[in-house]
């Protein structure tokens, strides 16, 4: 069976990160898979398709029945695999895609079914061991910019048909790049010390106590959704505390935020209900705002191909996860007047027209930036990048036309940049904080792709 997933052009506004008008998830590297629908994590097939047995044949080579090759197709969309392992104009999943971190440029394998660069050689044991073990299947270790801290959850018979499908794509001679990474970073050898501290090897386990499909959402969320990856605050290390898990962080090198997916009021998922998170994450808008920058990317190739009953499980899930803070009380920070004053006078020319004289917005369009939690969070990344760069919510099935903002950052300078985000955050009872003309100028050099 010829697979049917083909790159519908390129959409990488700027990350693999995550920005939302008020917050949202993002999934950003490999694969992802429904969730067990039983107390020992068998796999559920996704809505229309009829669960089958582990797609394994006796001779052990990759079970590529029609039905395997559909349910492994799924779940391929659904991990977002054509994100990193496709490039730029490039050939479908024969990789070359840079991704810049810390401590160098990483380069995406070729996955396709080439028996030289790719793996059309490799077996249905070895890619489930890569999956579950983090390394090759010479024994090398898999650097940590593919998520194996959250893969190493995914079910064998997930790994299975993501392999049966992988082996039906067409396959791309096309030689694998080499890492650019720094000294001693290059040094594959350091690995095991990241793996002592960040990686726990061992399959989803379902809680018993709570229902099907929270546990499906979390398999989705915590496993192969790898959300934490994005959501969770990145140190120096390239790994993350469990004490901070979802509770939001800057991404490095691309600078930008991923808001909490926690309960948290301030910038969390506190305040939306299960149906402002489903809407968001299956067409890129919502009651509660919309997605831009590079987490319309993870909407565009992947969320809105998850069955509803995923994407309902994730909300529901996520909307579970506990508080990580409290919502900002009291009287607003009063900024410098003629900041303020300067700052008024720019949103009301430029930007009252779509988000309205106080900020209430036009709904789907236009999201509100008057108590919007994305504006008045600590960090004033998101809001900054969006006024210099602008942005546009993906084309999704249910949104094919989708309204987004232009760039200002041509228009407005450092000081006029600072002056309307710091309106923004302030005004209409607003809790952040005034930005600074050196942030908004720290922020215009920051990557666009």
């Amino acid at each position: 069976m010829k697979p049917t997933l083909r790159p519908s052009g390129w959409l990488r506004p700027a990350s693999m990160a995550s920005v939302l008008a008020i917050g949202g998830l993002a999934l950003a590297l490999l694969v992802h898979a429904p969730l067990a629908t039983t107390a020992h994590a068998a796999t559920a097939a996704p809505q229309g398709a009829q669960t089958t047995a582990p797609a394994t044949t006796a001779a052990g080579a990759p079970d590529t029945r029609p039905e395997i090759v559909r349910r492994g197709e799924y779940l391929a969309r659904a991990g977002d695999c054509i994100a990193c392992h496709t490039a730029p104009r490039g050939r479908l999943f024969a990789g070359g895609l840079a991704m810049e971190t810390p401590f160098g440029t990483l380069y995406s394998p070729n996955i396709t079914p080439d028996p030289q660069y790719g793996i059309g050689t490799w077996s249905e044991e070895a890619f489930f061991k890569m999956m579950r073990t983090g390394r090759k299947p010479d024994g090398a270790l898999i650097y940590p910019a593919m998520p194996i801290a959250q893969y190493t959850k995914v079910t064998r018979e997930d790994s299975n048909a993501i392999f049966a499908f992988l082996k039906t794509v067409e396959p791309v001679r096309q030689p694998n790049r080499p890492h650019t990474l720094r000294f001693p970073f290059n040094q594959r050898d350091l690995l095991y010390g990241w793996r002592t501290l960040y990686f726990r090897e061992g399959e989803f386990q379902p809680d018993p106590t709570k229902s099907v499909e929270w546990n499906r959402g979390a398999y989705l969320v915590e496993g192969l959704g790898h959300c934490t990856m994005c959501h969770t605050r990145i140190n120096m290390l390239g790994g993350s505390s469990p004490r901070e898990q979802f509770a939001g962080g800057l991404i490095p090198v691309q600078n930008w935020y991923a808001p909490s997916l926690t309960s948290d009021k301030d910038g969390g998922l506190g305040d939306w209900s299960i149906e402002d998170i489903v809407d968001l994450l299956r067409t890129g808008v919502s009651k509660r705002g919309a997605v831009y920058g590079p987490m319309a990317e993870v909407t565009y190739h992947s969320l809105q191909y998850l069955s509803d009953e995923d994407v309902r499980a994730m909300a529901v899930y996520l909307k579970s996860l506990p508080d990580q803070g409290g919502r900002k009380t009291g009287p607003s920070v009063t900024p410098d007047p003629s900041v303020f004053a300067l700052g008024k006078r720019i949103y009301a020319e430029k930007c009252a027209i779509c988000h309205g004289d106080n900020g209430e917005g036009q709904l789907p369009h236009y999201p509100p930036l008057a108590r919007n939690q994305s504006i008045e969070m600590d960090s004033n990344v998101n809001p900054i990048r969006i006024v210099l760069n602008g942005g546009f919510p993906p084309g999704t099935k249910q949104n094919p036309q989708p309204f987004g903002m232009p760039p200002f950052g041509q228009e407005l300078n450092d000081t006029e940049a600072a002056a309307v985000v710091t309106f923004i955050r302030t005004a209409w009872g607003n809790h952040g904080l005034p930005v600074t003309a050196h942030e908004v100028n720290e922020l215009r050099k920051a990557p666009l792709h």
